[in-house]
């Protein structure tokens, strides 16, 4: 595709050769043929350095570029538009259930339905129409999937889970699975404790257009529900315990964990390896950053935490920055001292 006809769809501006363009790449990987992006000014070298034949960035760049220059209003967004025109196509599905799927008679299936390979439906579960079920999806009793809900291969609905319409579930996903709770019991007369395992008799509720990443897993709740909020996105291989509640529009990366009846707002974002602690609250809009440790409920006053335990940036970066400080004060006493001793000398 010529430069000039990828710039009219995607209604940008075009500087320089038209080039012919077969594909994108990131600015340090790309090689001629290739369509890429900057939408920030501080990557200009990276601009300056790379081998595209075209590259997307802002109308008001100002620097230049070694390539063909496409401006357009969102550089990252026209590249996520050029992609879906460069990319192969993805598989389709097509309506129907395959010969080796096991459907209980009891399940209600919608229409336009697509269940793959070696599938389980059990009793009293209801799929919505247009709904997509890859191979070997375990749909236990009494669940429900949403209309258009996209489910792909090796997840697992417990039973009761509710999923909602346009929902993106990536393989091997869990939702369902027993929380963690137990009981210590001491037994008369025994030397040791007994650790008596808690019924967990809730449910999973999904929202809306949430999206799950792979190997996630998310418990069900010991009694009521684990909820999941509309338009929540959830990296692979986070951890949600039971009775959480997550009011929606929030995003959870990669390998973080929610313990036990905690609620998380609307627009909250909790970077990867953030750890948070069970039965507290955090405001709608908090930030909690990488691999930070929220022992306490946040109530909204500070927008970004970090850190273990988790505070704000401000108080984080005075008490890493304190050795350093004192190392200078120290240097500078010492020169204080010495040119205090040299002036005593001269007299």
């Amino acid at each position: 595709m010529k430069a000039s006809e990828l710039a009219k769809i995607l209604d940008g501006a075009l500087e320089g050769d038209d080039v012919e363009i077969v594909a994108c790449g990131g600015l340090e990987e790309a090689r001629a043929g290739d369509l890429s992006f900057c939408k920030d000014p501080k990557h200009v070298k990276l601009v300056e350095a790379t081998k595209a034949s075209a590259v997307l960035l802002p109308r008001d760049w100002d620097r230049g570029a070694p390539c063909t220059i496409i401006r357009v209003e969102d550089p990252n967004r026209a590249c996520m538009d050029a992609a879906e025109i460069f990319a192969p196509s993805e598989p389709r599905r097509e309506p129907g259930v395959h010969p080796t799927a096991i459907i209980d008679p009891d399940a209600q299936v919608g229409r336009g339905v697509h269940i793959g390979a070696y599938t389980i439906v059990e009793k009293g579960a209801i799929i919505g129409d247009g709904a997509i079920i890859e191979a070997q999806v375990f749909i236990g009793e009494n669940c429900r999937v949403g209309e258009r809900t996209h489910i792909y291969p090796q997840v697992s609905f417990r039973e009761g889970t509710v999923c909602g319409r346009d929902c993106i579930i990536h393989c091997g996903v869990r939702i369902g699975g027993d929380g963690y709770g137990f009981n210590t019991v001491f037994d008369p007369g025994s030397p040791v404790p007994r650790i008596e395992k808690i019924p967990q008799l809730g449910i999973v509720e999904i929202g809306d257009g949430v999206e799950i990443g792979s190997n996630t897993t998310i418990d069900r709740a010991r009694i009521g529900r684990t909820y999941i909020g509309p338009m929540t996105k959830i990296d692979n291989l986070v951890q949600i315990g039971h009775n959480v509640k997550i009011k929606g529009f929030s995003g959870l990366i990669a390998q973080s964990g929610i313990a036990g009846s905690t609620e998380i707002g609307r627009g909250c974002l909790i970077w990867a390896q953030a750890g948070v602690s069970g039965h507290i609250k955090i405001a709608d809009g908090v930030q909690v950053g990488p691999q930070a440790g929220v022992p306490q409920s946040l109530d909204g006053s500070v927008k970004y935490v970090i850190g273990a335990p988790a505070e704000s940036m401000k108080d984080f970066g005075a008490r890493v920055l304190l050795p350093k400080l004192l190392a200078k004060a120290r240097a500078e006493i010492k020169q204080l001292k010495a040119d205090i001793a040299a002036l005593k000398s001269a007299k």
